[in-house]
């Protein structure tokens, strides 16, 4: 199994962080991608994917620290995306749910990093909440002007809104949500999205999966997110973690 977002520089994970990634293979996880949301945890990702063999890194800067982001950040960027380990720009996007920074710096820095993904040839990994109708436009034209793909992080918007995400040709990741029993909306989407563009995640340590809810998240939990939507689908485990890796790779270059 592939878990498509993981936060392993956490501080959460301070105590027994290289003891997770050794177990790693253990749990079944074969790959994990990190993802960035600061200057710090960009640059942390990429020593995790240099030092392990099964992780890999996407970097770029958080709708929360939009407000951060600047030459300096974007041109260390291009320097990391140099290396092989680095597969992704990511997480990006909007978030009105807190405001960390404020929406035109969010809107501006979002778009921003998607033209430096299309110039590096990456992909892209998308966070957006309680922005669906403005992530969807800024996607939308900017799949008119460059060469990308998209995966759209935690998906919670509507199973209208993801099957156009799909029709762009993007990705849908699903994670500890789909499993919370008043997720009605994700439940739907797991159940229709098309198997050759769904991606499964935890967002470690973050939204963790019932039953395990309100503890810290880790890797080996995304077997729950597996089991579940296979079970919502009513189809094999194996097959649905078969699918979903490839799409993973195929997504990230891997």
């Amino acid at each position: 199994m592939i878990d498509s977002h993981t936060h392993l520089d956490d501080e959460a994970f301070e105590e027994d962080r290289e003891e997770i990634i050794k177990s790693l293979k253990d749990n079944g996880i074969e790959l994990v991608i990190n993802n960035s949301s600061d200057k710090e945890s960009i640059e942390n990702s990429v020593k995790l994917a240099n030092k392990y063999d099964n992780i890999y890194a996407a970097i770029g800067i958080h709708p929360h620290d939009a407000k951060t982001y600047n030459e300096e950040i974007e041109n260390r960027i291009i320097e990391l995306s140099k290396n092989e380990k680095v597969v992704a720009i990511g997480e990006i996007g909007l978030d009105y749910y807190y405001d960390n920074s404020p929406r035109d710096v969010q809107r501006e820095v979002f778009k921003r990093q998607i033209e430096l993904a299309a110039k590096l040839k990456k992909n892209i990994v998308i966070h957006s909440r309680d922005a669906a109708g403005e992530t969807f436009e800024i996607l939308k034209e900017a799949h008119e002007k460059y060469d990308f793909t998209a995966l759209i992080h935690c998906f919670s918007q509507s199973v209208e809104m993801m099957k156009e995400y799909i029709k762009m040709g993007d990705y849908i990741a699903l994670g500890g949500a789909v499993t919370f029993k008043n997720a009605k909306t994700p439940k739907e989407v797991a159940k229709e999205v098309d198997l050759n563009h769904l991606l499964l995640e935890t967002d470690c340590p973050y939204m963790t999966p019932v039953p395990n809810r309100g503890k810290r998240n880790e890797p080996k939990y995304v077997s729950l997110v597996c089991n579940y939507i296979a079970e919502l689908r009513g189809m094999e485990s194996a097959e649905l973690e078969r699918v979903t890796s490839e799409n993973t790779k195929r997504f990230f270059g891997i």
